[in-house]
């Protein structure tokens, strides 16, 4: 038998056994890590000196500069070194940080102001304390009227707002068909948008000029609570939208009512969301000033009875002691706003605890 031999291949460039001809790497040059911190502190060197140099007094000057300094040459850095299209990923970065920092610095500023001028008063006293019988030119007095009326307002307006924006939710995201529907989402979205002062003048006319009432907490509570019903009624509608339809189904494939379907299976389910909602909108309205102060009209003596006479608030008390015009109003004022600042953080954080403590487990 024979047998045929075939040439060996040559080793050329198209030889399966030639080695691979050396090409251009894919890994780009990349910036080191430290780059970002590096050139935050090369711009904000060169924005106090550009700043200094320039007779520009105001720090917010400079710090604007150090802002722009460091987006140009974070930009033409990675150009150079990195390519275009990583340099115009690291533009859009360096502007979202830009943006959380001018958004950020102003909160925190405002927030250390209120704590260094508000601590100079407040203590047990202050809290425990009304303004009744103190001269406002004179140290002493406190916020417990105050603090009483704020509660009982928030609270009333709550009582007030709570149920009726959560059964026009289950209306809107359950029920809600043809022309009424889209009506009630209309106007919803309207009274988002309603100002304060709009809200309480309304209040204003019909309960104490028509009605003839007269002032009080409650038509406070009353006006509050029209700026937090479409904020309860958004918050509750997101939430029920979340609730998936193989729960309703599968009730109701058993026969369940509708209405026995949504009180036992969607509420539930929801319970974590629309507790956290009304909480932020009780929030949201505890530091309103303007029904208060048309509403409210203020007292510097304790009224727990909403319902009748006058009655301070928070808000209210802020305004009254800044427009006094002198050194212990000043104090009086920024310790109120740090009490109110508090009771605000206060409700944001009860409604984050509600929200992971009620949010569904894994």
């Amino acid at each position: 038998m024979s047998q045929t031999f075939l040439p060996d291949a040559p080793d050329g460039p198209d030889s399966p056994t030639a080695p691979a001809p050396a090409g251009p790497s894919l890994r780009q040059p990349r910036l080191p890590r430290w780059a970002p911190l590096g050139l935050a502190a090369v711009s904000a060197a060169l924005g106090a000196g550009i700043g200094a140099l320039g007779g520009l007094d105001s720090r917010v000057q400079w710090g604007l500069i150090a802002a722009l300094l460091y987006i140009v040459l974070t930009l033409v850095l990675a150009g150079a070194v990195e390519g275009g299209r990583q340099a115009r990923d690291r533009l859009a970065t360096s502007l979202v940080w830009v943006s959380f920092l001018v958004a950020v610095i102003p909160l925190a500023s405002l927030i250390w102001e209120t704590i260094a001028r508000g601590v100079k008063v407040l203590d047990g006293y202050f809290l425990t304390h009304s303004m009744n019988g103190v001269i406002t030119l004179e140290p002493g007095g406190g916020i417990y009227h105050a603090l009483i009326g704020t509660l009982e307002q928030v609270g009333l307006a709550t009582v007030i707002a709570a149920p009726i924006g959560l059964l026009t939710a289950i209306y809107l995201v359950e029920y809600g068909t043809g022309k009424l529907a889209k009506a009630v989402t209309f106007f919803v979205d309207v009274m988002t948008g309603i100002p304060s002062i709009v809200a309480g003048l309304f209040v204003l006319s019909f309960w104490i000029i028509i009605l003839d009432f007269g002032y009080s907490g409650f038509a406070g509570a009353m006006a509050l609570s029209i700026l937090m019903m479409p904020i309860v009624v958004r918050s509750t509608e997101e939430m029920l939208k979340l609730v998936p339809n193989e729960l309703r189904e599968a009730s109701l494939a058993l026969g369940v009512p509708k209405w026995k379907t949504i009180l036992k299976v969607v509420l539930p389910t929801a319970i974590g969301g629309i507790t956290t909602g009304i909480m932020l909108a009780v929030a949201r309205i505890a530091g309103e000033s303007a029904p208060v102060l048309l509403l409210v009209f203020g007292s510097a003596q304790i009224n727990g009875n909403p319902f009748e006479g006058a009655q301070s608030s928070l808000p209210y008390y802020i305004y009254e002691q800044w427009a006094n015009g002198n050194e212990p109003s000043y104090d009086r004022a920024w310790a109120a706003a740090l009490v109110l600042i508090a009771f605000v953080m206060i409700l944001n954080l009860v409604a984050r605890g509600i929200a992971r403590w009620k949010a569904p487990k894994h």
